[in-house]
């Protein structure tokens, strides 16, 4: 192996997925996929989820969501919640996309592509509940709403959703945007018929607040085993995948092992525990394409590094890693680049 690898096991992620389910029942798994599946791979990912039964996909961008498509087929559900150019709308409503709609200029843009296409848009309207991560503001939406069932009423739109994102900084700011998101609710509801997805929550929130919990909940880091920074350990998760390096050249400053910061492998973890053959050793420096690791006896070129992985010695995990440098595991695991391969090991 001359080259890291990733390793991802299917049916770890298809426990995880139970996992989550079984926590948030009743409400329905959106199982979100930015950033190319928080770095394990679209492809794989979508495939493992449909299998498991997965039936909603949040992609983030319309490009993303036509790739859920070509892998998941016809009857799953795909959400697309950035706003997009007018092609891209074009490529969503041609592929049964539904779209996020945070603002009522895309509303109305996504109103034209449907009127010139002859197709019908199914939308999630965005209430600002005080993040200001888009959405409408509130003195806005009953204006948004009017305009959605306007066009609904001329076979343009089906207004199928409504959600927001929420800080998840503490509870009291979490039960004023609820408070926000329940009366945006009310008036889509009161203005007719209530929309089937309303969502508002996403990992942390859809598991320590059933409360807040809508007929939908938008997880990802979750059920890739990506626990929250310095957050609890999650019943019935744990992580994905692992990285793995071999040692390709063992001189009197340690092991050499393939990969480094062109990698997308951050230089700050200089420092860190890895796993080795002969236990767990110090990450001593963090080169452009090399680590140098702290040696073992008999180590030999050809040895596997573990920088981290379930079980191993070392970081057990992506987010145990970061948390060391202050960061997240999305962040070291969404760094990595191409040159990382993604390999499926069970």
């Amino acid at each position: 192996m001359t080259r890291p690898e990733l390793r991802l096991s299917s049916d770890r992620l298809r426990a995880n997925i139970a996992a989550v389910r079984g926590r948030i029942f009743p409400s329905t798994l959106m199982l979100v996929l930015k950033d190319d599946a928080y770095g394990h791979g679209l492809s794989w990912v979508v495939d493992t989820a449909v299998q498991a039964g997965v039936e909603w996909f949040g992609s983030y961008d319309i490009r993303s969501g036509l790739a859920v498509r070509r892998v998941a087929g016809g009857d799953a559900r795909i959400f697309a919640w950035v706003t997009s150019t007018d092609g891209e709308v074009d490529d969503a409503l041609l592929n049964d996309i539904d779209l996020g709609v945070g603002t009522i200029e895309y509303l109305r843009r996504i109103v034209a592509r449907a009127g010139a296409l002859g197709a019908r848009a199914r939308v999630h309207l965005k209430i600002d509940t005080g993040l200001h991560r888009n959405g409408v503001l509130p003195e806005d939406w009953q204006k948004a709403v009017a305009e959605a069932r306007e066009a609904e009423r001329v076979g343009l739109v089906e207004l199928v959703g409504v959600w927001s994102h929420i800080a998840e900084a503490s509870d009291a700011e979490d039960d004023a945007a609820q408070a926000v998101f329940l009366e945006a609710v009310r008036v889509v509801d009161d203005s007719g018929a209530s929309p089937a997805a309303v969502h508002l929550t996403a990992s942390a929130a859809s598991w320590w607040r059933p409360e807040l919990r809508g007929t939908v909940s938008r997880i990802g880091a979750f059920c890739y085993g990506i626990r929250s920074a310095d957050g609890p350990e999650l019943e019935g998760v744990a992580p994905v995948a692992s990285l793995v390096a071999t040692v390709t050249e063992v001189t009197g400053e340690g092991a050499s092992i393939a990969i480094g910061s062109f990698d997308g492998l951050p230089s700050t973890l200089a420092g860190a525990r890895v796993g080795t053959p002969g236990g767990a050793r110090e990450l001593r420096t963090v080169g452009r394409t090399v680590c140098i690791v702290e040696e073992w006896p008999g180590v030999q070129v050809g040895d596997e590094v573990v920088l981290f992985g379930a079980g191993e010695h070392g970081e057990s995990s992506a987010t145990t890693l970061a948390e060391r440098i202050d960061t997240v595991g999305e962040e070291i695991l969404t760094r990595l680049t191409s040159r990382v391969r993604r390999v499926v090991a069970d």
